[in-house]
């Protein structure tokens, strides 16, 4: 599973685990500049937090983010392991989808796409009813401002982002790289990530959020806070 720590990858890696594929390893490239093609580089360190709270192994490959190069770096961390498929969160990009697709016809493995062409909206609904935690963590397209960085993804953020696709053109899901996301729970979580620590960096029309210490913790039992709430 080739996971970034973002909603699109943890999705994936939903459908992935209730199709019943047995998910060996998560896979994270570490891009070593901020702007690559392919890789999330905005707080890819908190993908060992990411793989402790889903008991899966992770493997970690740095890469130099050089356009097509990256590529190579992925080939070599996929040919390490002992896998017959690749899972990836690909929902629109053929620039992605098509580059994962090559790599994985020349180390005979298949190419998993649970989220492909499915309806943006659609999707983001799917998190709210499926209770993951995702933050927006980077904001990089036209109408969005400091004040969307850390939001949540709620019913009421997914509201505001289709005001901003009818005014502005952007991807709903954030795929052209309109802003970025952190999952701090998931379905499959065994623990939740709380995010200790964190600075907010705003450069004229674009800013991200930098999570400088986070830490797992238990996640609340849904069953006690049931019986709270109607205790109340």
């Amino acid at each position: 599973m080739l996971i970034s720590g973002g909603k699109d990858s943890a999705l994936a890696l939903h459908h992935a685990l209730v199709n019943g594929h047995n998910v060996k390893y998560l896979v994270s490239m570490v891009p070593q500049r901020d702007d690559s093609w392919m890789f999330h580089h905005l707080n890819i360190h908190l993908t060992d937090l990411f793989a402790e709270s889903t008991s899966i192994p992770i493997v970690k490959q740095e890469t130099a983010g050089v356009r097509e190069e990256e590529l190579l770096d992925l080939k070599t961390a996929l040919s390490t392991l002992r896998i017959e498929g690749v899972v990836s969160g690909a929902v629109a990009s053929t620039y992605q989808k098509h580059r994962i697709e090559k790599i994985c016809e020349e180390l005979g493995l298949k190419s998993i796409t649970p989220l492909w062409n499915r309806n943006p909206l659609t999707l983001l609904k799917e998190l709210l009813t499926l209770k993951f935690k995702a933050v927006i963590t980077g904001v990089f397209a036209q109408g969005f401002s400091r004040s969307w960085l850390g939001r949540e993804i709620t019913s009421k953020v997914v509201k505001d982002l289709l005001d901003l696709k009818r005014r502005f053109q952007i991807s709903l899901i954030g795929e052209g790289g309109e802003y970025e996301t952190l999952v701090l729970d998931a379905p499959f979580f065994e623990k939740k990530i709380d995010i200790v620590e964190s600075e907010r960096f705003w450069k004229g029309e674009y800013g991200y959020l930098l999570v400088k210490k986070a830490r797992l913790n238990e996640k609340a039992d849904p069953s006690a806070s049931a019986d709270i709430h109607g205790a109340s």
